[in-house]
């Protein structure tokens, strides 16, 4: 982790270059390919959520950088903005892996990373147990998400707005913490120190086997999951 308020933010940008990512072979050059230096999203499967970010991409596949060894099955890719695509893997080998989407995608709201919305930052949606301590107490909680600079926490002590708090789990470090909003029974924290994305990339993977990802609609079908042109 990092103390807040160094820059952890990633660019994005991107320029045409040769080749499908997802592809091998002569119709590697079907569709054009652009290189986005760096984008960050989430690979989704039945396992669990995955960060990885986005180097290569086109209308028919991406190429991924990855922290750790992908689970087998089918995967969905999200996008900060809140798009998913599904995707079909076609190689993978040490810290990456290529991508094949089976419906073409909008590579110009890919690229650009169009939304309604602010920007935000990735989270991983889980159900992790936890233990907070504040002021002599002691509580279990539920972890629902986690980022780079905070998380969502469900408690039943009731907490107060810029109360700090120390937030400890299985296969995470010890996080210092304040609250930043409450909603019931649920708060938002932001941490003293912030996770660096690789960092936070290979504690998700580590995390996958203590924590039950959260059931529900969430996790998208296979078809019908690619926005609209435009």
């Amino acid at each position: 982790m990092v103390p807040r308020g160094m820059n952890v933010d990633m660019e994005e940008t991107g320029h045409t270059v040769d080749d499908d990512p997802g592809e091998i072979g002569p119709e590697s050059r079907a569709a054009p390919r652009f290189t986005l230096l760096i984008r960050t999203a989430k690979l989704i499967c039945a396992a669990g959520e995955y960060l990885c970010i986005i180097r290569d991409a086109s209308a028919s596949g991406a190429s991924i950088r990855t922290f750790h060894p992908l689970p087998q099955g089918q995967f969905v890719l999200e996008l900060p903005n809140g798009d998913r695509h599904a995707i079909e893997r076609v190689w993978e080998t040490e810290g990456a892996a290529g991508f094949r989407f089976p419906v073409p995608v909008d590579i110009d709201r890919l690229l650009n990373n169009k939304s309604r919305f602010p920007k935000r930052p990735v989270r991983l949606r889980l159900q992790l147990p936890a233990l907070i301590s504040c002021h002599g107490r002691t509580a279990g909680v539920v972890v629902h998400n986690l980022s780079q600079q905070g998380a969502q926490i469900e408690s039943p002590l009731y907490l107060a707005i810029d109360q700090k708090l120390r937030l400890e789990a299985d296969n995470l470090p010890l996080i210092q913490a304040r609250v930043r909003w409450r909603k019931g029974s649920d708060y938002g924290l932001v941490f003293d120190d912030t996770f660096q994305f690789g960092e936070l990339a290979k504690l998700a993977a580590q995390l996958q086997g203590h924590c039950t990802i959260e059931q529900g609609g969430w996790l998208p079908a296979m078809e019908g999951t690619n926005p609209p042109a435009g």
